[in-house]
């Protein structure tokens, strides 16, 4: 961003992004990464973390529904959930609309991007991390997921990219060690970016994960301010085939769970499972 050009660039490797902006509303360079929350035009305020766009007002829904209710809502009774990162506490206000959920882990290695969540952007996590099911530890995810003696029933990997403090929650040592402290019926999800923009990322997860997991699918949807605007997610486990629950129950159980969402129905998680077919190509 320059003091004559009010935009703000995401840059890639050959591709740029540019929002205009109102105002750079604070920075801060942490021990971990530098962040950066300012005023758009187009998507209210939006937080980028070492330059990316990590979440904005106006389109974090899409994202935040599509990571929390479809695990949850394929598991048969999801009552630990574990969330690596996701400081921003979207993930969290999510999973917690389920009454069924009785406790909520948020695993994230740095305490300024809740601080700064909470005060900056409140309105994300909803006043999620002041419920009683809400557990916060901040702590490396892959060190707290080594040495937790805890099992869970769903895991959801809510990282930034594999770069920085996030590249190790895309290793092979990482996704074995997330398998052990699943319940038998446990779902994982995380992230596994662009379609457009990184599909090394998706062939390397997918391979990696299917010699640990049963069922190894990808499921994807749109996040508009995410490069390319198509994102995947990978959803693992051992027990749980991610066809099951049909069309007709999963809706019975988002009716009977009350759950108020912008993006995120049974229609859109069916959906959402039935990949373009480059994509199938991709990743066999």
């Amino acid at each position: 961003m320059t003091e004559t050009m009010p935009w703000v660039t995401e840059a890639w490797e050959s591709v740029e992004t540019r929002y205009r902006i109102k105002s750079v509303l604070y920075e801060q360079k942490t021990d971990f990464q530098h962040m950066m929350l300012v005023d758009s035009h187009a998507y209210g305020k939006m937080l980028l973390l070492d330059g990316f766009v990590q979440t904005t007002e106006r389109d974090e829904f899409f994202y935040h529904e599509m990571m929390a209710h479809v695990p949850v809502l394929a598991h048969p009774n999801p009552e630990n959930v574990l969330i690596i990162g996701g400081g921003d506490g979207g993930v969290l206000r999510e999973v917690l609309k389920h009454s069924g959920v009785k406790k909520a882990t948020v695993v994230e290695i740095d305490p300024a991007v809740v601080d700064f969540s909470k005060k900056f952007l409140p309105g994300i996590s909803s006043g999620a991390f002041d419920d009683p099911r809400t557990r916060l530890v901040f702590d490396d995810g892959a060190r707290f997921v080594k040495n937790t003696q805890n099992r869970y029933d769903v895991v959801i990997v809510d990282s930034s990219d594999p770069v920085g403090p996030a590249q190790i929650l895309f290793s092979a040592g990482f996704y074995r060690d997330l398998s052990g402290i699943m319940n038998p019926e446990g779902i994982m999800t995380r992230q596994t970016g662009s379609l457009q923009m990184q599909p090394g990322e998706q062939k390397q997860a997918g391979d990696l994960l299917k010699v640990l997991f049963t069922h190894v699918a990808f499921y994807v949807f749109t996040v508009p301010t995410y490069i390319g605007g198509l994102f995947s997610t990978v959803f693992c486990s051992n027990a749980v085939d991610p066809e099951t629950p049909g069309y007709e129950e999963l809706n019975k159980k988002v009716t009977d769970t009350g759950l108020s969402t912008r993006y995120y129905n049974a229609g859109i998680h069916k959906g959402a499972f039935h990949i373009p077919n480059f994509f199938r190509e991709r990743l066999s």
